[in-house]
Protein backbone atom coordinates (compact mmCIF):
# COMPACT_ATOMS: atom_id res chain seq x y z
CA UNK A 1 0.00 0.00 0.00
CA UNK A 2 1.24 3.65 -0.93
CA UNK A 3 1.65 5.94 1.77
CA UNK A 4 -1.12 8.30 3.04
CA UNK A 5 -1.27 11.37 1.49
CA UNK A 6 -0.86 14.80 3.02
CA UNK A 7 -1.07 18.30 2.33
CA UNK A 8 -4.36 18.02 0.82
CA UNK A 9 -5.99 20.71 2.43
CA UNK A 10 -5.46 23.63 0.20
CA UNK A 11 -6.19 22.04 -2.88
CA UNK A 12 -10.21 21.52 -1.16
CA UNK A 13 -10.40 24.80 0.38
CA UNK A 14 -8.92 26.54 -1.85
CA UNK A 15 -11.37 29.86 -3.39
CA UNK A 16 -11.03 28.66 -6.87
CA UNK A 17 -11.32 24.68 -5.95
CA UNK A 18 -14.54 25.87 -3.78
CA UNK A 19 -16.03 27.72 -6.80
CA UNK A 20 -15.59 24.81 -9.02
CA UNK A 21 -17.19 22.62 -7.16
CA UNK A 22 -20.01 25.05 -7.09
CA UNK A 23 -20.72 25.11 -10.38
CA UNK A 24 -20.68 21.31 -10.14
CA UNK A 25 -23.13 20.87 -7.84
CA UNK A 26 -24.97 23.31 -9.55
CA UNK A 27 -25.81 21.59 -12.56
CA UNK A 28 -29.10 20.32 -13.19
CA UNK A 29 -30.30 21.88 -10.61
CA UNK A 30 -30.02 25.76 -10.61
CA UNK A 31 -34.23 25.89 -10.55
CA UNK A 32 -33.74 24.60 -6.76
CA UNK A 33 -34.09 27.78 -4.32
CA UNK A 34 -30.82 26.59 -2.17
CA UNK A 35 -29.10 26.38 -5.33
CA UNK A 36 -30.90 29.70 -7.02
CA UNK A 37 -29.90 31.97 -3.87
CA UNK A 38 -26.23 30.58 -3.44
CA UNK A 39 -25.65 31.20 -7.49
CA UNK A 40 -26.87 34.84 -7.72
CA UNK A 41 -24.12 35.62 -5.17
CA UNK A 42 -21.65 33.11 -6.10
CA UNK A 43 -18.42 34.74 -5.12
CA UNK A 44 -19.48 35.89 -1.70
CA UNK A 45 -21.14 32.38 -0.82
CA UNK A 46 -17.40 30.99 -1.77
CA UNK A 47 -15.36 33.57 0.27
CA UNK A 48 -17.45 32.40 3.17
CA UNK A 49 -16.78 28.88 3.12
CA UNK A 50 -12.89 29.21 2.16
CA UNK A 51 -12.83 31.70 5.54
CA UNK A 52 -15.03 28.86 7.55
CA UNK A 53 -12.93 25.82 6.30
CA UNK A 54 -9.54 28.20 6.71
CA UNK A 55 -9.77 29.05 10.41
CA UNK A 56 -11.66 25.48 11.11
CA UNK A 57 -15.21 26.63 12.24
CA UNK A 58 -17.16 25.21 9.02
CA UNK A 59 -19.64 22.86 10.44
CA UNK A 60 -22.58 21.03 8.49
CA UNK A 61 -25.76 22.35 8.39
CA UNK A 62 -29.24 20.26 8.98
CA UNK A 63 -30.68 17.85 6.81
CA UNK A 64 -33.85 17.98 4.78
CA UNK A 65 -35.24 14.19 4.92
CA UNK A 66 -37.30 12.67 2.90
CA UNK A 67 -39.48 9.48 2.99
CA UNK A 68 -39.63 7.08 0.33
CA UNK A 69 -41.98 3.94 -0.53
CA UNK A 70 -40.71 2.75 -3.33
CA UNK A 71 -38.74 0.41 -4.33
CA UNK A 72 -38.47 0.06 -0.69
CA UNK A 73 -38.78 2.22 2.71
CA UNK A 74 -35.80 4.71 3.16
CA UNK A 75 -34.99 8.11 4.12
CA UNK A 76 -33.09 10.10 1.69
CA UNK A 77 -31.39 13.20 3.54
CA UNK A 78 -30.73 16.19 1.66
CA UNK A 79 -27.78 18.40 2.49
CA UNK A 80 -27.79 22.13 2.35
CA UNK A 81 -26.15 23.78 -0.50
CA UNK A 82 -23.54 25.49 0.62
CA UNK A 83 -22.90 21.49 2.37
CA UNK A 84 -22.42 19.91 -0.89
CA UNK A 85 -20.05 22.81 -2.63
CA UNK A 86 -17.66 21.48 0.40
CA UNK A 87 -18.71 17.50 -0.30
CA UNK A 88 -18.07 18.07 -3.99
CA UNK A 89 -14.47 19.89 -3.27
CA UNK A 90 -13.54 17.30 -0.56
CA UNK A 91 -13.89 14.31 -2.76
CA UNK A 92 -12.84 16.03 -5.92
CA UNK A 93 -9.29 15.81 -4.04
CA UNK A 94 -9.72 12.74 -1.54
CA UNK A 95 -11.62 10.38 -4.32
CA UNK A 96 -8.79 9.67 -6.26
CA UNK A 97 -7.01 8.64 -3.77
CA UNK A 98 -9.44 5.73 -2.66
CA UNK A 99 -9.85 5.01 -6.26
CA UNK A 100 -6.82 4.22 -7.03
CA UNK A 101 -6.77 1.10 -4.01
CA UNK A 102 -10.06 -0.06 -5.71
CA UNK A 103 -10.66 -3.36 -7.50
CA UNK A 104 -12.08 -3.17 -10.87
CA UNK A 105 -14.92 -5.41 -10.09
CA UNK A 106 -16.86 -2.68 -8.42
CA UNK A 107 -19.16 -0.44 -9.79
CA UNK A 108 -21.03 1.68 -7.98
CA UNK A 109 -20.63 5.68 -7.84
CA UNK A 110 -17.31 5.32 -10.08
CA UNK A 111 -16.20 7.21 -13.27
CA UNK A 112 -16.94 4.64 -15.96
CA UNK A 113 -18.59 2.03 -14.69
CA UNK A 114 -22.45 2.25 -13.03
CA UNK A 115 -25.06 0.08 -13.38
CA UNK A 116 -24.67 -1.31 -16.89
CA UNK A 117 -21.41 -2.67 -16.51
CA UNK A 118 -21.59 -3.98 -13.69
CA UNK A 119 -24.90 -6.34 -15.31
CA UNK A 120 -22.63 -7.28 -18.28
CA UNK A 121 -19.67 -8.47 -15.60
CA UNK A 122 -22.62 -10.27 -13.77
CA UNK A 123 -23.42 -12.01 -17.09
CA UNK A 124 -19.53 -12.80 -18.04
CA UNK A 125 -19.41 -14.84 -14.72
CA UNK A 126 -22.75 -16.19 -14.73
CA UNK A 127 -21.88 -17.87 -18.34
CA UNK A 128 -18.92 -19.58 -16.92
CA UNK A 129 -20.01 -20.72 -13.32
CA UNK A 130 -22.96 -23.22 -12.37
CA UNK A 131 -23.92 -21.34 -9.29
CA UNK A 132 -23.88 -18.29 -7.56
CA UNK A 133 -23.77 -16.82 -4.12
CA UNK A 134 -26.34 -13.48 -4.73
CA UNK A 135 -25.62 -11.32 -0.97
CA UNK A 136 -26.78 -8.25 0.31
CA UNK A 137 -26.01 -6.58 3.74
CA UNK A 138 -28.21 -6.10 6.16
CA UNK A 139 -29.21 -2.10 6.12
CA UNK A 140 -25.98 -1.28 4.91
CA UNK A 141 -26.05 2.77 5.23
CA UNK A 142 -27.70 3.37 8.56
CA UNK A 143 -25.67 0.17 10.14
CA UNK A 144 -21.76 1.82 8.95
CA UNK A 145 -19.98 2.24 12.16
CA UNK A 146 -18.22 5.87 12.67
CA UNK A 147 -15.08 4.64 14.41
CA UNK A 148 -14.41 1.82 11.36
CA UNK A 149 -15.20 4.34 8.46
CA UNK A 150 -12.27 6.66 10.39
CA UNK A 151 -9.72 4.08 10.64
CA UNK A 152 -10.22 3.54 7.23
CA UNK A 153 -9.86 6.66 5.97
CA UNK A 154 -6.78 7.39 8.09
CA UNK A 155 -5.17 4.67 6.55
CA UNK A 156 -4.83 6.74 3.11
CA UNK A 157 -4.82 10.33 4.21
CA UNK A 158 -2.67 11.57 6.83
CA UNK A 159 -3.72 15.57 6.46
CA UNK A 160 -4.49 16.30 9.72
CA UNK A 161 -6.63 19.59 8.52
CA UNK A 162 -8.44 17.10 5.43
CA UNK A 163 -9.23 14.32 8.27
CA UNK A 164 -10.68 17.18 10.65
CA UNK A 165 -13.22 18.18 7.56
CA UNK A 166 -13.83 14.34 7.07
CA UNK A 167 -14.30 13.80 10.78
CA UNK A 168 -17.04 16.66 11.17
CA UNK A 169 -18.69 15.33 7.46
CA UNK A 170 -19.25 12.31 9.13
CA UNK A 171 -20.19 13.68 12.51
CA UNK A 172 -22.63 15.90 11.31
CA UNK A 173 -24.61 12.87 10.18
CA UNK A 174 -28.27 12.56 11.02
CA UNK A 175 -29.80 10.20 12.74
CA UNK A 176 -30.59 7.36 10.69
CA UNK A 177 -32.65 4.20 11.04
CA UNK A 178 -31.81 2.36 13.67
CA UNK A 179 -29.89 -0.92 13.37
CA UNK A 180 -29.76 -3.09 16.95
CA UNK A 181 -26.98 -5.66 15.83
CA UNK A 182 -24.91 -7.41 18.54
CA UNK A 183 -21.18 -9.05 18.07
CA UNK A 184 -18.58 -10.55 19.69
CA UNK A 185 -17.88 -8.60 22.99
CA UNK A 186 -20.49 -6.62 23.23
CA UNK A 187 -22.65 -5.77 26.13
CA UNK A 188 -25.99 -4.75 26.02
CA UNK A 189 -25.07 -0.48 25.66
CA UNK A 190 -23.07 -1.14 23.18
CA UNK A 191 -24.97 -0.51 19.99
CA UNK A 192 -26.63 2.99 21.84
CA UNK A 193 -23.00 4.07 22.32
CA UNK A 194 -21.35 3.89 19.29
CA UNK A 195 -22.27 6.17 16.46
CA UNK A 196 -23.75 4.84 13.18
CA UNK A 197 -24.83 5.37 10.23
CA UNK A 198 -24.46 7.91 6.67
CA UNK A 199 -26.79 9.83 4.92
CA UNK A 200 -28.49 8.05 2.03
CA UNK A 201 -28.22 11.06 -0.76
CA UNK A 202 -24.67 12.85 0.43
CA UNK A 203 -21.63 12.37 -2.36
CA UNK A 204 -19.35 11.89 0.63
CA UNK A 205 -21.82 8.77 1.85
CA UNK A 206 -21.47 7.33 -2.03
CA UNK A 207 -17.57 7.73 -1.51
CA UNK A 208 -17.86 6.25 2.53
CA UNK A 209 -19.20 2.86 1.45
CA UNK A 210 -16.93 2.12 -0.83
CA UNK A 211 -14.09 2.79 1.42
CA UNK A 212 -16.29 0.83 3.91
CA UNK A 213 -16.71 -2.25 2.18
CA UNK A 214 -12.95 -1.71 0.25
CA UNK A 215 -12.08 -4.54 2.42
CA UNK A 216 -14.57 -6.88 1.69
CA UNK A 217 -13.60 -6.24 -2.12
CA UNK A 218 -9.92 -7.12 -1.28
CA UNK A 219 -10.92 -10.36 1.04
CA UNK A 220 -13.15 -11.97 -1.71
CA UNK A 221 -10.62 -11.57 -4.57
CA UNK A 222 -7.32 -12.17 -3.03
CA UNK A 223 -7.95 -14.37 0.06
CA UNK A 224 -11.24 -16.49 -1.34
CA UNK A 225 -9.92 -15.67 -5.06
CA UNK A 226 -13.48 -15.36 -6.28
CA UNK A 227 -15.37 -14.12 -9.22
CA UNK A 228 -17.03 -11.21 -7.43
CA UNK A 229 -19.35 -8.37 -8.67
CA UNK A 230 -20.64 -5.40 -6.13
CA UNK A 231 -22.59 -2.81 -6.89
CA UNK A 232 -22.84 -0.40 -3.61
CA UNK A 233 -23.64 -3.52 -1.13
CA UNK A 234 -25.55 -5.75 -3.32
CA UNK A 235 -22.70 -8.26 -4.90
CA UNK A 236 -22.25 -12.05 -6.18
CA UNK A 237 -19.66 -14.59 -5.72
CA UNK A 238 -19.83 -17.19 -8.57
CA UNK A 239 -18.44 -21.09 -8.31
CA UNK A 240 -19.34 -24.27 -10.11
CA UNK A 241 -19.63 -26.05 -6.53
CA UNK A 242 -22.90 -24.71 -4.29
CA UNK A 243 -20.70 -26.52 -1.42
CA UNK A 244 -17.79 -23.87 -2.23
CA UNK A 245 -20.07 -20.72 -1.96
CA UNK A 246 -22.04 -22.00 1.18
CA UNK A 247 -18.65 -21.92 2.91
CA UNK A 248 -17.75 -18.73 1.21
CA UNK A 249 -21.44 -17.24 2.76
CA UNK A 250 -20.15 -18.19 6.14
CA UNK A 251 -16.42 -16.57 5.66
CA UNK A 252 -17.74 -13.22 4.29
CA UNK A 253 -20.35 -13.44 7.59
CA UNK A 254 -17.84 -13.53 9.43
CA UNK A 255 -15.41 -11.07 8.01
CA UNK A 256 -18.52 -8.48 7.80
CA UNK A 257 -18.92 -9.19 11.46
CA UNK A 258 -15.70 -8.15 12.27
CA UNK A 259 -16.85 -4.70 10.76
CA UNK A 260 -19.93 -4.70 12.35
CA UNK A 261 -22.25 -5.63 9.56
CA UNK A 262 -24.16 -8.63 8.88
CA UNK A 263 -25.82 -10.55 5.70
CA UNK A 264 -29.15 -9.73 4.30
CA UNK A 265 -30.62 -13.12 6.19
CA UNK A 266 -33.47 -13.23 3.03
CA UNK A 267 -31.08 -11.55 0.23
CA UNK A 268 -28.33 -13.57 0.81
CA UNK A 269 -28.60 -17.29 -0.76
CA UNK A 270 -26.90 -19.79 -3.78
CA UNK A 271 -29.01 -20.53 -6.86
CA UNK A 272 -27.85 -21.97 -9.97
CA UNK A 273 -27.20 -19.55 -12.98
CA UNK A 274 -29.48 -21.07 -15.25
CA UNK A 275 -32.35 -19.19 -13.49
CA UNK A 276 -33.36 -15.84 -14.34
CA UNK A 277 -32.03 -13.65 -11.74
CA UNK A 278 -32.60 -10.02 -10.93
CA UNK A 279 -29.84 -7.78 -10.10
CA UNK A 280 -29.85 -4.41 -10.86
CA UNK A 281 -33.04 -3.23 -12.06
CA UNK A 282 -32.90 -6.00 -14.90
CA UNK A 283 -34.31 -10.01 -14.83
CA UNK A 284 -31.52 -11.92 -16.16
CA UNK A 285 -32.11 -14.70 -18.11
CA UNK A 286 -30.23 -17.63 -20.28
CA UNK A 287 -29.16 -16.63 -23.62
CA UNK A 288 -28.28 -12.98 -22.54
CA UNK A 289 -31.84 -11.73 -22.68
CA UNK A 290 -32.52 -9.16 -20.26
CA UNK A 291 -36.02 -7.69 -19.11
CA UNK A 292 -37.48 -5.19 -17.04
CA UNK A 293 -39.06 -6.36 -13.86
CA UNK A 294 -43.10 -5.36 -14.05
CA UNK A 295 -42.55 -3.55 -10.59
CA UNK A 296 -40.25 -1.27 -12.23
CA UNK A 297 -41.84 -0.56 -15.15
CA UNK A 298 -45.21 -0.14 -12.74
CA UNK A 299 -43.36 2.42 -11.03
CA UNK A 300 -42.17 4.24 -13.75
CA UNK A 301 -45.77 4.36 -15.34
CA UNK A 302 -46.98 5.94 -12.16
CA UNK A 303 -44.25 8.44 -12.19
CA UNK A 304 -45.38 9.33 -15.80
CA UNK A 305 -48.19 9.96 -15.10
CA UNK A 306 -47.76 11.92 -12.14
CA UNK A 307 -44.87 14.33 -14.55
CA UNK A 308 -48.12 13.92 -17.29
CA UNK A 309 -50.84 16.19 -15.10
CA UNK A 310 -47.60 18.60 -13.71
CA UNK A 311 -46.92 19.43 -17.16
CA UNK A 312 -50.77 20.19 -18.38
CA UNK A 313 -51.14 21.87 -14.92
CA UNK A 314 -48.05 23.99 -16.05
CA UNK A 315 -45.90 23.53 -12.91
CA UNK A 316 -42.89 21.79 -14.76
CA UNK A 317 -41.40 22.00 -17.65
CA UNK A 318 -41.56 20.21 -21.26
CA UNK A 319 -37.47 19.49 -21.27
CA UNK A 320 -37.41 18.56 -17.51
CA UNK A 321 -40.01 16.01 -18.35
CA UNK A 322 -37.84 14.87 -21.24
CA UNK A 323 -34.58 14.48 -19.10
CA UNK A 324 -36.60 11.93 -17.41
CA UNK A 325 -37.80 10.43 -19.96
CA UNK A 326 -34.61 9.91 -21.70
CA UNK A 327 -32.77 8.93 -18.44
CA UNK A 328 -35.51 5.59 -17.82
CA UNK A 329 -34.86 5.33 -22.00
CA UNK A 330 -31.69 4.85 -21.36
CA UNK A 331 -31.81 2.35 -18.54
CA UNK A 332 -34.63 0.61 -20.62
CA UNK A 333 -32.74 0.48 -23.81
CA UNK A 334 -30.22 -2.20 -21.93
CA UNK A 335 -32.64 -4.59 -21.81
CA UNK A 336 -34.99 -6.61 -24.41
CA UNK A 337 -37.79 -3.95 -24.18
CA UNK A 338 -38.46 -2.61 -28.03
CA UNK A 339 -41.89 -3.18 -27.64
CA UNK A 340 -42.09 -1.78 -24.24
CA UNK A 341 -40.83 1.39 -25.32
CA UNK A 342 -42.04 2.11 -28.76
CA UNK A 343 -46.02 1.62 -26.90
CA UNK A 344 -44.78 4.03 -24.26
CA UNK A 345 -42.93 6.96 -26.55
CA UNK A 346 -44.37 6.51 -30.05
CA UNK A 347 -44.99 9.79 -31.60
CA UNK A 348 -42.99 11.72 -28.98
CA UNK A 349 -45.35 11.49 -25.71
CA UNK A 350 -44.30 14.85 -24.29
CA UNK A 351 -44.05 17.11 -27.84
CA UNK A 352 -45.05 20.83 -26.02
CA UNK A 353 -46.74 20.76 -29.77
CA UNK A 354 -49.54 17.93 -29.14
CA UNK A 355 -52.08 19.32 -27.27
CA UNK A 356 -53.65 16.17 -26.20
CA UNK A 357 -50.20 13.37 -25.22
CA UNK A 358 -51.15 10.03 -25.27
CA UNK A 359 -51.35 8.65 -21.87
CA UNK A 360 -48.59 6.09 -20.77
CA UNK A 361 -51.28 3.21 -19.46
CA UNK A 362 -49.44 0.66 -21.16
CA UNK A 363 -51.18 -3.32 -21.86
CA UNK A 364 -52.20 -4.49 -18.30
CA UNK A 365 -50.59 -7.38 -16.16
CA UNK A 366 -50.31 -10.11 -18.10
CA UNK A 367 -48.94 -8.03 -21.03
CA UNK A 368 -50.58 -7.44 -24.37
CA UNK A 369 -47.48 -6.57 -26.72
CA UNK A 370 -49.32 -6.16 -29.87
CA UNK A 371 -52.91 -6.76 -31.72
CA UNK A 372 -55.81 -4.73 -33.45
CA UNK A 373 -58.02 -4.95 -36.86
CA UNK A 374 -58.40 -3.67 -39.61
CA UNK A 375 -60.87 -0.50 -38.43
CA UNK A 376 -59.61 -0.54 -34.78
CA UNK A 377 -55.86 0.20 -33.18
CA UNK A 378 -53.72 -1.70 -31.26
CA UNK A 379 -54.89 0.08 -27.90
CA UNK A 380 -58.15 -0.91 -27.64
CA UNK A 381 -56.53 -4.43 -27.07
CA UNK A 382 -55.89 -3.15 -23.27
CA UNK A 383 -59.95 -3.26 -22.54
CA UNK A 384 -63.03 -4.83 -24.17
CA UNK A 385 -64.98 -1.80 -22.95
CA UNK A 386 -62.72 0.48 -24.46
CA UNK A 387 -65.20 2.69 -26.95
CA UNK A 388 -67.66 1.80 -24.24
CA UNK A 389 -68.58 -1.46 -25.71
CA UNK A 390 -69.76 -3.62 -23.36
CA UNK A 391 -67.71 -7.04 -22.28
CA UNK A 392 -70.01 -9.21 -24.04
CA UNK A 393 -69.90 -7.30 -27.86
CA UNK A 394 -68.87 -9.33 -30.76
CA UNK A 395 -68.35 -8.39 -34.50
CA UNK A 396 -67.20 -9.63 -37.20
CA UNK A 397 -63.43 -7.87 -37.69
CA UNK A 398 -60.89 -9.86 -38.23
CA UNK A 399 -57.64 -9.17 -35.83
CA UNK A 400 -55.11 -10.26 -33.40
CA UNK A 401 -54.02 -10.32 -29.82
CA UNK A 402 -50.73 -11.34 -29.33
CA UNK A 403 -49.78 -11.11 -25.40
CA UNK A 404 -46.89 -12.46 -22.99
CA UNK A 405 -47.19 -15.05 -20.06
CA UNK A 406 -46.66 -14.50 -16.97
CA UNK A 407 -45.81 -18.23 -16.09
CA UNK A 408 -42.68 -17.98 -18.63
CA UNK A 409 -40.27 -15.65 -17.93
CA UNK A 410 -38.57 -14.00 -20.86
CA UNK A 411 -41.32 -15.93 -23.67
CA UNK A 412 -43.14 -13.11 -25.99
CA UNK A 413 -45.94 -15.73 -26.23
CA UNK A 414 -46.79 -19.30 -24.96
CA UNK A 415 -47.87 -22.37 -27.34
CA UNK A 416 -51.66 -23.31 -27.15
CA UNK A 417 -53.87 -25.93 -28.55
CA UNK A 418 -51.99 -27.61 -32.05
CA UNK A 419 -49.37 -25.21 -31.76
CA UNK A 420 -51.57 -21.82 -31.98
CA UNK A 421 -49.86 -19.42 -29.33
CA UNK A 422 -52.04 -18.21 -26.83
CA UNK A 423 -53.12 -15.08 -26.93
CA UNK A 424 -53.19 -14.96 -30.83
CA UNK A 425 -57.11 -14.91 -31.85
CA UNK A 426 -58.87 -14.96 -34.92
CA UNK A 427 -62.00 -13.10 -35.56
CA UNK A 428 -63.54 -10.80 -32.74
Amino acid sequence: MSRPARDLFPSIASFAALRAAALKAARGKRHTPGAAAFMANLETHVLRIERALLEGRWQSGGYTEIELTEPKRRIVSAAPFRDRVVHHALCAVAGPIFERGFIDDSFANRKGKGTHRAVARFEHYRNRHRHVLRADIYRYFPAIDHAILKADLRRRIACRQTLWLLDTIIDGSNPQEPVNLYFAGDDLLTPLERRRGLPIGNLTSQLFGNVYLDALDHFAKEVLRAPYVRYVDDFALFHDDPAVLAEWRQRIDAFLARRRLRLHPVKTFVAPTSEAAEFLGYVLLPGDQRRLPEANVRRFRNRLRGLRDRWRAGTVAADAVQQHIQAWIAHAENADTWRLRHTLFRGGWFDPDISAPWEPDGPPDGRGLRGGSWNNNARNLRAANRNNNSPGNRNNNNGFRLASTPSRAGAAFSTGKAGVPEGVHGPS
